[in-house]
């Protein structure tokens, strides 16, 4: 088994929900294998009170979670990524910076739970369906053999997942 720890890195438009969700679940989720990140190409400067609450739902912590700029990864002294995912059609139509690694890129495209309108007992449900989205995509990335395989199955693989 590898000793490598993964970096990865997850965009959205706002960097207030959708990535930050998908940072706290890989973090929790992978075992120590992952170092996951999260950035905005137009960060909206906070989080989303229902992101935190979602999180505080699952019982994850949100100590150190916050809406960031993409262009800080892309930085010299930034983590050499490994993958990116774009967890936003918006985001995933930006030029986005040069990452350093040459990282797997693959688009997870899930609804955004910040557009929907009404009360917080209204919203709530898309936050929640947002969080078992991710879950089950990262869920089946951390099943697949990433150390044996070739860097285009590998890509191949994380793309059909976003489709699921």
């Amino acid at each position: 088994m590898s000793d490598k720890i993964y970096q990865v890195l997850f965009i959205c438009t706002h960097n207030a929900a959708r990535s930050i969700l998908a940072e706290a679940l890989l973090n929790h989720l992978g075992g120590g294998r992952f170092a996951a990140h999260s950035a905005g190409s137009h960060p909206r400067g906070s989080v989303h009170p229902l992101t935190l609450a979602t999180l505080q739902r699952l019982r994850l912590p949100a100590d150190g979670l916050h809406s960031k700029d993409w262009a800080s990864f892309a930085q010299p002294g930034a983590p050499r990524l490994d993958f990116v995912f774009t967890v936003c059609d918006q985001a995933a139509g930006e030029v986005c910076p040069v990452w350093p690694g040459q990282p797997v890129t693959a688009h997870w495209g899930v609804p955004d739970p910040a557009a929907v309108t009404g009360t917080d007992a209204q919203q709530q449900p898309a936050f929640w369906d947002a969080a078992l989205v991710l879950r089950r995509r990262l869920e089946l990335m951390l099943a697949l053999p990433l150390a044996s395989l070739d860097r285009l199955a590998l890509q191949q693989g994380l793309r059909d997942i976003g489709k699921q």
